[in-house]
């Protein structure tokens, strides 16, 4: 049975099993509610074949992007109206009746045939899932593609890596959120993510060593500094010290990374998620004391103002660790700003964009004429299905934008995205801290699939965003 926590590598197939001789179809669709790392409501997924059952879980995020696919949410009093019974009710009643007797190794027709014909909604970015919610589609679409996998006897990554064409699949370099702020902790911290890239690892498993060591060093020069309650963790696992200074949360990073002994292996990033904090088209500033209802006026700064921040931030930077990654620097619509600040770092640093593009083939297309951004945050769940996924990924790549994959803030133990991560080449994945079981998953998923390739794994490393570099690397 393929569900998790322990979802084998090598799907479990008969060996009188031929790719060439049996189609593999299913035979039942069920979900339910379950709850993810928050304590939400989120929709799980079971796909029944022959072969045996496919299990995947949605995620859900806290900064979520305006123009990202719709999840259905119930409403009402319970669970403060974010139980997704009506989702679930739209994959017993309207998708599995309609997709029993599919043969499981179509995804793209049957993730075409969920999407525009029993769902049909659009808006002006696309098919946009309002009719049987996004959480409902994608649960199906993920659970599909595990058990396409083992139909076709094939590792998850290498099932991925065939539906996207890929033929150099790769392990990813880990962006690890050791230090959590915004929408997803409690302190004053407006900027959302800090994080540590160990491009300097010579393999995955040597990248979790140093993420761990870094990330404990890390804990220690907060509780030396701040005290011991300083160390609590939020959504993501990373610690959560109520500082508000953003330069500050840096400079507690450098001196983790300098006490742990890795200054030339590691860079650092950010995700800033400035949308959350930017106070709206017509006021056009960004808050960096959102939290705060009574901020002072000083803390609402201009998008140049913010820009000399960051560029403040890479000077600074620039002699030690060096930051290679900033994710929405800027809100979501502020096309201008994007342009402006990738056109002057977007050789040295990479520009993530992730509510700009919410994994939107129409919206990538757009920043990819206007130069808006450099690289796409990958997000399974902003889209709404795996082909639409690999859809935007492909266009991105085209582009010569780095990929990185990502996990969302509400979370589950389902470790699809590290198997997704390296049969896209992503190059880089994000799933928070090594703190958390439902990080870990993915992490440790990634371990696993390293230990299973042996001397043909390939890491990411100093070419994480070099989308030419990681095409030419040898295939498995």
């Amino acid at each position: 049975i393929g569900s998790f926590p322990n979802w084998p590598l090598q799907p479990q197939v008969p060996e009188t099993s031929s790719l060439l001789t049996i189609m593999v179809s299913i035979v039942s669709i069920k979900a339910r509610q379950i709850f993810d790392s928050r304590g939400n409501p989120t929709v799980e997924v079971d796909l029944v074949t022959e072969l045996g059952e496919y299990r995947a879980a949605v995620p859900s995020g806290a900064s979520t992007g305006e123009f990202e696919a719709l999840e259905m949410r119930d409403g009402g009093k319970d669970y403060m109206g974010k139980g997704v019974l009506n989702a679930v009710r739209n994959v017993n009643e309207i998708i599995a009746p309609a997709l029993v007797g599919k043969d499981v190794t179509k995804q793209a027709e049957i993730d075409r045939f969920m999407v525009e014909e029993l769902d049909g909604t659009q808006n002006e970015w696309g098919w946009c899932k309002k009719k049987l919610g996004a959480n409902a589609i994608l649960g199906v679409s993920l659970a599909l593609c595990r058990a396409g996998a083992a139909a076709k006897k094939q590792p998850l990554w290498q099932h991925i890596a065939d539906l996207a064409g890929n033929p150099t699949p790769c392990l990813p370099v880990p962006s690890f959120n050791i230090i959590n702020g915004g929408s997803h902790a409690g302190n004053k911290l407006a900027m959302q993510e800090f994080m540590i890239l160990p491009v300097g690892a010579t393999s995955f498993t040597e990248a979790m060593k140093i993420g761990s060591e870094v990330y404990h060093n890390l804990k220690k020069v907060i509780k030396g500094r701040y005290g011991l309650d300083a160390t609590a963790v939020g959504d993501e696992g990373g610690f959560a010290p109520n500082i508000q200074s953003n330069g500050e949360a840096i400079d507690l990073i450098e001196e983790a990374i300098k006490a742990a002994g890795y200054t030339n292996q590691v860079r650092l990033g950010m995700d800033v998620a400035a949308s959350e904090f930017y106070t709206g088209a017509e006021d056009a500033r960004y808050n960096l004391d959102f939290k705060n209802e009574n901020a002072a006026e000083s803390e609402k700064i201009s998008a140049d103002k913010l820009q000399e921040v960051y560029e403040g931030f890479i000077a600074k930077c620039a002699n030690s660790s060096k930051i290679v990654s900033i994710e929405d620097p800027f809100d979501q619509d502020d096309w201008a700003s994007w342009v402006k600040f990738t056109g002057k770092v977007g050789k040295d640093v990479q520009i993530v964009g992730d509510d700009l593009t919410v994994t939107n083939p129409t919206r990538v297309k757009k920043a990819i004429e206007q130069k808006a951004c450099n690289a796409l945050l990958l997000k399974v769940n902003q889209i709404g299905s795996i082909t639409e996924s690999i859809e935007a990924v492909t266009m991105a790549k085209k582009a010569g934008w780095g990929i990185m994959a990502s996990h969302r803030s509400g979370e589950t133990e389902d470790t699809f995205i590290a198997d997704l991560a390296v049969g896209l080449s992503a190059g880089q994945i994000k799933t928070g801290a090594p703190c958390r079981s439902e990080r870990l998953a993915k992490y440790n998923q990634l371990l696993r699939i390293e230990e299973e390739l042996g001397n043909k794994a390939r890491y990411a490393g100093e070419d994480f965003r070099d989308v030419e570099k990681l095409g030419k690397y040898s295939t498995f």
